[in-house]
């Protein structure tokens, strides 16, 4: 396994994990508590260890011909390539959300893996068929 895109699209990419999501709703979190609103704020710092828990756990994998979500050692759901019409990482600045439709189903993703290489890696292996 390699984590290098300088290899062709015959190997395998894993995306390594990016906190930046998490630690904004951690943080967030503990500001709304500071400002008196425990409600919202408990809302949220659950909603950010749950995606820290996502991000620690998770990972994404480029192959030649799928993107594979994994835990561990375990195969969680593959994407064949072949299925999908279109993918997006919505707000290209401060990337927070990846989406991408297949022949049966739309998914949304919050960006909790290295946003560059995830970019780079659906540019190489699945272009985009409409443009911004």
């Amino acid at each position: 396994m390699t984590s290098s895109l300088a290899s062709k699209s015959t190997s395998t990419v894993e995306l390594k994990p990016s906190y930046n999501i998490p630690v904004v709703l951690i943080v967030g979190s503990i500001i709304c508590l500071t400002i008196g609103q425990p409600v919202a704020g408990a809302i949220v710092g659950l909603f950010g260890l749950f995606l820290m828990y996502q991000a620690v756990t998770l990972r994404l994998q480029f192959t030649a011909t799928d993107l594979d979500l994994v835990r561990g050692e375990d195969l969680l759901r593959r994407f064949p390539y072949s299925e999908w019409q279109n993918w997006r990482i919505f707000w290209n600045v401060i990337p927070i959300l990846f989406y991408f439709k297949e022949i049966k189903s739309i998914h949304f993703l919050p960006i909790l893996f290295d946003p560059k290489t995830l970019k780079a890696c659906l540019e190489e292996r699945c272009p985009r068929v409409d443009s911004d």
